[in-house]
C-alpha cells in the first residue's frame, strides 16, 4: 500500500470515527433515558441499566467506524445492553433459577442481533423520573438524580450547578441508586389518587433545576446552561406524556418565558441588566410565543396552580415592557392568589411587596414586606435584603438602605450583579452627600 493510499484509509477511518462519535451523541441526546428506563425497569437496578448502557456506547465507538452506524441505532445499542445485563446478572447469580428470574425480567435468553431489528423501545421515562422522585429518595438529591439518569448528565456537571464537589454528588447519586433498588421502588406512574403528590416532587424537582441553570446570567458557565435547558427538555417530556396536567404545561410556560429573556441579561460589556431596563428586542419572541400557548392551554383547563400563576406573573411583566403600559394592579392580583396557593412563601411574599410599592408607593410595599421580615429563611437570601434596600432608598431611610445594600452585596455570588449592588449603593451615598 502506498503512502497516500495509507494516508486516505487512515483519513477514512478518522472521518469514520468522528461520524461513529456524532451518531452516538446524537442517540444519547435523543434516547438515552429512554434506554436506560427501559432496561432499570425491568432489572429495578438503575446502576446496572447505566453501566450496560454505558458498555454499549463504548461498544457502539468500536464497532459503528467499521461497520457503519445501523439504521436503528437505538435498537443496537438495547440489544448490546440487554446482553451486558444478562451477563451481569449470570455472572452473579449462578443457580438454577437465574434464567427463569430474565425470563420474568423481559429479558429472555435469546441473543439475537446487534442490527438493531427489535420492536419499538417503549417510552418509560416518565415511570423512571417518578421513580426517582419517590417519597423514598431524599429530597434534596431527588432533581440531580433525574438529571443524571433521565438526562444523563455526569456527576461533575451536575455537582458544579448544584455547588458541591464531584466526590460528594457522586456518592449521593449512588445511596439514591441503592435506595430504589433496595427498597423495590417501582417504576411506573402513580395512580391518579397518587399522582398530585408525585407530580409536584417531579415539577418541583424540575424547576428547582432551572433555577439553579437560571443564576448563570450571562449563559458562560456549560454546566448551568445544560441545566436550564435539560430541566425544560425534561418538562417537556413530562407534557408529552401528561397532556392533561395544567400544572406541568403551565411550569414549562414559566420557563420558557424566563429563559427566553437570557441574552438580555447581560449588556454587550457583560453588566447585569435588571428586567426594568432590558432591551426587550432581544428577548426571544418565538419561544414567548410558546410559553404564551403553553399558558392558554393550561388556564383552558379550569385548575389554577402555583406554577401557572407564576407563568402569568412572567406573561404580565412581558405585556408590560411591550405594551409600556403599566398593569402593578394585576400584577399585585395574581401575587395574592399566588400567596394563597403557596402561603407561607417568603420569596413571593417579597416579590408581593415589590409589586404593591410600584402600585401604592414604597412605604405600603415596606410595611407588606414587613409581616415576613422576621422569617430566618430570608437571613441569606440575597433578592429580600436588595428588595428591602431599594424600598428603603425610596422611602428616603437612607442610611438603613446602604445598610440593606451591604447585606445583598455580601450574600451576592454573582460578580456582575454584585457590581450592579455597589453601584447602587454608591449613588445612593452620593445622593446622600449632595
Amino acid at each position: 500500500m502506498s503512502r497516500d493510499d495509507r494516508d486516505a484509509s487512515t483519513d477514512g477511518a478518522h472521518r469514520g470515527g468522528e461520524q461513529a462519535r456524532a451518531a452516538a451523541e446524537a442517540v444519547a441526546r435523543r434516547s438515552y433515558g429512554k434506554l436506560v428506563a427501559f432496561l432499570a425497569a425491568r432489572t429495578r437496578d438503575v446502576a446496572a441499566a447505566e453501566d450496560a448502557l454505558s458498555e454499549a456506547f463504548a461498544a457502539a465507538l468500536a464497532d459503528w467506524p467499521l461497520s457503519g452506524c445501523p439504521a436503528n441505532p437505538e435498537g443496537w445499542l438495547l440489544t448490546v445492553a440487554r446482553r451486558k445485563v444478562i451477563d451481569m446478572y449470570r455472572g452473579q447469580r449462578r443457580d438454577e433459577h437465574a434464567g427463569d428470574e430474565l425470563r420474568v425480567l423481559g429479558f429472555g435468553l435469546e441473543e439475537g442481533s446487534a442490527g438493531g431489528e427489535v420492536p419499538a423501545i417503549p417510552d418509560q421515562r416518565l415511570a423512571l423520573v417518578f421513580a426517582c422522585a419517590h417519597p423514598a429518595i431524599e429530597a434534596n438529591i431527588r432533581a440531580p438524580l433525574i438529571l443524571q439518569v433521565v438526562m444523563g448528565l455526569d456527576a461533575k456537571r451536575i455537582a458544579s450547578a448544584f455547588l458541591m464537589s464531584p466526590a460528594a454528588m457522586g456518592k449521593r447519586l449512588v445511596r439514591a441508586k441503592e435506595k430504589i433498588r433496595q427498597a423495590g421502588i417501582p417504576f411506573r406512574v402513580p395512580e391518579r389518587e397518587e399522582l398530585g403528590e408525585r407530580l409536584d416532587t417531579v415539577l418541583g424537582a424540575i424547576y428547582g433545576a432551572f433555577a439553579e441553570g437560571w443564576t448563570d446570567l450571562a449563559g458562560t458557565d456549560g454546566a448551568r446552561r445544560d441545566l436550564a435547558e435539560e430541566a425544560i427538555f425534561l418538562c417537556r417530556v413530562v407534557t408529552e406524556l401528561l397532556p392533561g396536567e395544567p400544572e406541568a404545561l403551565g411550569l414549562l410556560a414559566l420557563m420558557l418565558h424566563a429563559e427566553a429573556r437570557r441574552r438580555a441579561r447581560r449588556d454587550s460589556h457583560g453588566e447585569y441588566v435588571p428586567l426594568a431596563e432590558q432591551d426587550f428586542a432581544l428577548w426571544d419572541t418565538a419561544m414567548i410565543a410558546e410559553a404564551e400557548a403553553f399558558l392558554r392551554r393550561a388556564s383552558g383547563m379550569g385548575s389554577i396552580g402555583r406554577y401557572q400563576l407564576e407563568a402569568a406573573l412572567q406573561s404580565a411583566h412581558v405585556h408590560r415592557r411591550r405594551a409600556g403600559v403599566a398593569n402593578w394592579e394585576e400584577v399585585v392580583q395574581l401575587y395574592d392568589a399566588l400567596m394563597a396557593v403557596v402561603a407561607g412563601s417568603p420569596v413571593v411574599a417579597v416579590n408581593r411587596a415589590l409589586a404593591i410599592a410600584e402600585l401604592h408607593g414604597a412605604g405600603p410595599g415596606l410595611a407588606a414586606m414587613q409581616e415576613v421580615a422576621g422569617d430566618p429563611r430570608l437571613t441569606e437570601y440575597q433578592p429580600y435584603w436588595a428588595a428591602r434596600a431599594e424600598l428603603l432608598a425610596r422611602a428616603g431611610a437612607r442610611g438603613e438602605a446602604r445598610a440593606a445594600y451591604e447585606m445583598a452585596i455580601g450574600l451576592e455570588r454573582d460578580a456582575a450583579v454584585r457590581r450592579w449592588l455597589q453601584q447602587r449603593q454608591a449613588a445612593l451615598t452620593d445622593r446622600t452627600e449632595s
